[in-house]
């Protein structure tokens, strides 16, 4: 049987057609004719009749072909796929300012956008440069204005299974082209900023309170500012642009990998339409399941089936690489993105290094929240994310829940979450700011 379900909100559609149908006995190692349907548990018994649903990386860790491989025991239940609505708002500005948009390549081989405001900028991104335009979306893809957290917690995990204990507290905000109600669409505080990023490292104690602060510029062929605050020196030290491929906060992650599995500086990259895909998501969990370390299989830190179930999804398939004429030196040869249909959340990636040897395998799943006033929403920063290196067989685990299930927040929920106003611009997003995270 074949459904086809429609979203509709204004005039901004998402098709998602989930094929379902009977979960018939086939032999081990026969190629599944349509995706594996609710109620299917797929197995490493079974995994090659579903690889053509299932992303590269994951087949790897299926194929045992790396230090990173499930186990023997490894199961992944896939259950009734989810639909959630974006804000009201959101939809009415894609509709109105979408038709607008136009891309400007410049003689420096960088693409920008021109007549950009709010909402999604390609609603139904079609060549030329479908590739390019689905990696903006992924950047411009509905979140809270805010999202904020006390709490991510962080595992490093070498080849011999040793396991470092990390945490940050948490604080994005998105401070240009903002569609919320009651917000501007610029604030007034950084004018010239688009987006801003805030990680305070609160455990081992002995990093306590360094903090990673990046601003991204509403003049996109602008580099990033990167700060650190050093507690041991008292002093905010901003990096150099060329460090994008420097450690974040101490994980396997780049500066440039954060936030999905790509940290944004679109006019610096190329995309470049590979497919159409279905693929498995873990969309619904609760934090207060997913925070408990013993919920996840031994060694690699992936998430049991007591977690949540799978959900199979449409996805576009993107090639996503500086332009050559910023490719000199830069960590990745490329990086396949598989980004999700309906939410434009990036939801794994492939990572090579520059002679296009399989370097890390990312697993950023976005974990669905209820916002007050905004309901179900795909995208408010909470996560599972995995990032396995294979070629030197470390790996970085996170997940945004504490032992008591206080996950990440979204919107007017961060004014006051837990004693601490996560929406304060000017305490967050400014080097000023970064001079008070000890007092």
């Amino acid at each position: 049987m074949k459904l086809r379900v429609k979203l509709i909100g204004g005039s901004l559609a998402v098709s998602i057609v989930l094929f379902l149908g009977a979960a018939g006995v086939r032999a081990q190692g026969t190629p599944a004719a349509t995706p594996p349907p609710p109620g299917t548990i797929i197995t490493l018994q079974n995994w090659q009749q579903y690889k053509q649903f299932m992303p590269d990386g994951m087949q790897a860790l299926f194929a045992g072909k790396y230090h990173w491989k499930f186990p023997p025991d490894f199961q992944m239940v896939i259950g009734p796929p989810t639909n959630y609505q974006q804000p009201k708002v959101f939809v009415d500005d894609t509709e109105k300012y979408a038709p607008q948009v136009k891309i400007v390549t410049l003689p420096s081989g960088m693409h920008i956008l021109s007549g950009y405001v709010a909402g999604l900028p390609f609603p139904n991104p079609q060549e030329p440069m479908k590739g390019w335009k689905v990696l903006v979306n992924l950047w411009y893809r509905y979140q809270p204005w805010v999202c904020c957290g006390p709490v991510t917690r962080i595992k490093l995990i070498d080849r011999f299974g040793n396991v470092t204990r990390s945490s940050t507290n948490f604080d994005y905000i998105r401070v240009g082209h903002v569609a919320a109600t009651g917000m501007p669409i610029y604030n007034p505080v950084l004018p010239d900023v688009d987006y801003c990023t805030h990680n305070m490292l609160t455990m081992p104690e002995q990093s306590k309170y360094t903090t990673n602060m990046t601003l991204y510029y509403l003049d996109a062929t602008k580099f990033e500012d990167v700060f650190i605050f050093v507690p041991a020196l008292r002093r905010v030290l901003r990096l150099s642009p060329a460090a994008r491929c420097s450690p974040f906060i101490g994980t396997d992650l780049t500066q440039d990998d954060n936030r999905a599995g790509w940290n944004g500086g679109y006019a610096r990259f190329d995309g470049t339409f590979v497919r159409d895909q279905i693929i498995p998501e873990l969309i619904n969990a609760d934090p207060l399941v997913y925070s408990k370390m013993r919920n996840y299989y031994p060694g690699l830190l992936f998430p049991r089936p007591i977690i949540g179930k799978w959900e199979m999804r449409q996805v576009y398939v993107i090639d996503v690489r500086r332009i050559p004429q910023q490719r000199a030196g830069y960590c990745y040869g490329k990086r396949i993105m598989y980004v999700d249909k309906a939410s434009f959340n990036g939801t794994w990636v492939d990572s090579y290094d520059s002679s296009m040897r399989l370097w890390k395998i990312n697993w950023p799943q976005h974990i669905a929240r209820d916002v007050p006033g905004l309901g179900m929403l795909y995208e408010t920063l909470n996560f599972l994310y995995g990032t396995y290196d294979v070629q030197n067989a470390h790996a970085t685990v996170a997940w945004t829940s504490d032992s008591k299930g206080h996950d990440h927040h979204g919107g007017d929920e961060c004014k006051d979450y837990l004693g601490v106003n996560y929406a304060d611009v000017a305490r967050f997003c400014t080097p000023g700011g970064l001079r008070q995270v000890m007092r």
